[in-house]
């Protein structure tokens, strides 16, 4: 029965053990393919903007500027770039973050990341420069990403491989003994011994009945007219009886 019982289980364990490690290897694959895209688009030099580019540290002004001086295909090409930047983190961090804030985490997670790759582009590469608005935009990338497919995805995979199935727990056979003294202390037996006890208390009262029925009889027979009892003085060798004879005359 054990070794029954433990083969199911131990085939759900390795089951999620090969759902983990598959689902774990896809999702590193996909964060290094997407670095080095990101590390492509973002820390490629660009001497011709060197004179253009400044950084900004003020949010919302480059957003301005996208709508003030940048013509309608520009500006979605420059801010659906920066969200579609975003949108890996939002479906590959929630496998790696724990469950419980795993919003927050990947949020905090992208903004961190995003930071880190500003600051390098200010530092580093010619032609580019560190620009608060990017980081808004990526990080809002990511949790639009998150809520619309990351999320579910994430859930059922969690759900799956860290989870285990509730299994029907099978109750073990009880020795006979052990089975007669559960159901003697649970009253299995409590009515048979109670109709027991009533039909013995029945019969004991009957003969008591009859028994006071019979001395009833014969007190009954004792007593003569008038209530008077009836007993050795109407024989007639008895004393009382000649002195009454005696009286009479």
């Amino acid at each position: 029965m054990t070794a029954e019982t433990n083969t199911p289980t131990r085939q759900g364990t390795w089951l999620r053990v090969l759902l983990r490690v598959t689902v774990l290897t896809l999702v590193l694959l996909g964060l290094v393919a997407f670095s080095l895209f990101l590390a492509k688009v973002t820390l490629t030099p660009s001497p011709a903007s060197e004179d253009i580019v400044t950084s900004n540290l003020q949010p919302g002004r480059s957003l301005r500027q996208y709508a003030e001086d940048y013509t309608f295909l520009a500006a979605c090409k420059q801010a659906g770039g920066n969200l579609l930047l975003g949108v890996p983190f939002g479906l590959l961090l929630p496998f790696l973050v724990p469950r419980r804030l795993r919003m927050i985490s990947m949020t905090l997670l992208t903004a961190a990341v995003m930071v880190l790759v500003e600051l390098i582009q200010g530092a580093l590469v010619t032609g580019r420069a560190f620009d608060i608005d990017d980081v808004i935009l990526n990080t809002a990338g990511a949790l639009l990403a998150y809520l619309l497919v990351g999320r579910r995805i994430s859930h059922h995979y969690h759900a799956h491989a860290h989870t285990p199935r509730a299994e029907p727990e099978k109750a073990a056979p009880q020795p006979k003994g052990t089975a007669k003294a559960t159901a003697s202390r649970t009253g299995t037996k409590a009515p048979a011994r109670t109709g027991a006890k009533t039909r013995a208390t029945t019969e004991a009262k009957e003969p008591s009945k009859a028994g006071a029925g019979t001395g009833g009889t014969r007190l009954g027979k004792a007593r003569g007219s008038g209530g008077r009892p009836t007993g050795d003085r109407d024989r007639p060798g008895s004393g009382r009886a000649l002195l009454d004879r005696l009286r009479r005359r």
